[in-house]
């Protein structure tokens, strides 16, 4: 960036992925992201069709936001997810499973079992963990020699695969605000625009000079520049709600605490805070999610959603 010239406002990943990243003209764009990330040459051959089109937040439960098939055959799902959810590793867990099942045929051997990668960028945190990139794969090791279980030579040639982590999926989560805006690498430059959604002038990551060039806000047309400022309102107005809603929860509980003893008063203070959390998150999502999904997103049972279901009418 040349010295003096304000920083250039780029559009965030999620959206474009929505909206400019499906065409083939800007696949090398994800090529350069899915490269540094799984540190191999990806070439994308096709977008699959996918069931998150939608643009609103609240719209994203349990859908993938792009799938895509590589050169290898294998299929790649990436979510962008800025709400907490507690389940959201058994998420991708059953998104994974679903993508399989969808692409093996009927009367097809195990041996056409598509291979999966889930890369899911956070901008929660989610569980217990201080770096900001985690990867998760399958191996077998044994309980008496500590061996890891390898392919056979004719498993190798069935499967067109020299190791057994390469069958099953593979998981890579990224969770963004653990990024300290240090980048040290070539994924890092990545990881600094899917955080701050600028690219400074001496990165050089694979695609990020063409997503410098393509995903420029300014020369979206008007329209298509309104929506997107809808969609970031939207954004800030959801994360806003989370945290009013826990808030609240949370002086409740500690006010009710306070009165109970100082040791006692604090453990059902937070008990408190997280119920009463629980429920203003559901009033929120009243209209917007059916009873059972927003009894699983809460962790309330089904007769308390719809008792505020009725509370609201």
């Amino acid at each position: 960036m040349v010295k003096g010239m304000s920083k250039r406002r780029l559009i965030s990943f999620d959206w474009a992925m929505k909206k400019l990243l499906r065409s083939k003209a800007n696949f090398e764009i994800l090529e350069g992201f899915f490269s540094e990330l799984i540190k191999e040459n990806i070439t994308i051959l096709d977008i699959l069709e996918s069931e998150s089109n939608k643009e609103l937040s609240a719209d994203k439960f349990n859908k993938v936001d792009l799938k895509v098939k590589n050169q290898n055959n294998e299929i790649i799902i990436i979510e962008v997810q800025y709400e907490r959810e507690f389940d959201y590793l058994q998420r991708i867990l059953y998104g994974t499973s679903k993508v399989i099942t969808e692409h093996i045929h009927e009367n097809e051997p195990y041996s056409k079992v598509v291979k999966v990668i889930s890369v899911n960028i956070l901008y929660f945190d989610l569980g217990l963990g201080s770096d900001y990139v985690y990867h998760g794969s399958t191996s077998f090791i044994g309980l008496h020699n500590h061996d890891q279980l390898q392919l056979s030579i004719e498993q190798q040639e069935l499967y067109q695969k020299d190791q057994i982590q390469k069958i099953f999926p593979e998981y890579y989560l990224i969770k963004v605000n653990n990024f300290n805006d240090i980048a040290k690498d070539k994924l890092d430059e990545w990881i600094y625009f899917l955080k701050n959604e600028e690219i400074k002038a001496d990165f050089n990551a694979k695609g990020l000079k063409k997503a410098q060039l393509e995903l420029d806000i300014l020369k979206l047309p008007e329209q298509e520049r309104q929506a997107y400022e809808r969609y970031q309102d939207d954004r800030h107005y959801q994360a806003s709600m989370v945290e009013s809603s826990y808030t609240v929860g949370h002086q409740k509980g500690l006010k009710e605490g306070i009165k109970e003893g100082i040791k006692e008063g604090i453990k059902n203070g937070v008990v408190e805070g997280e119920k009463q959390k629980s429920l203003e998150i559901a009033k929120n999502l009243i209209g917007l999610l059916d009873t059972e999904v927003i009894a699983i997103k809460t962790g309330l049972s089904i007769e308390e959603v719809k008792a505020i279901e009725k509370d609201n009418i």
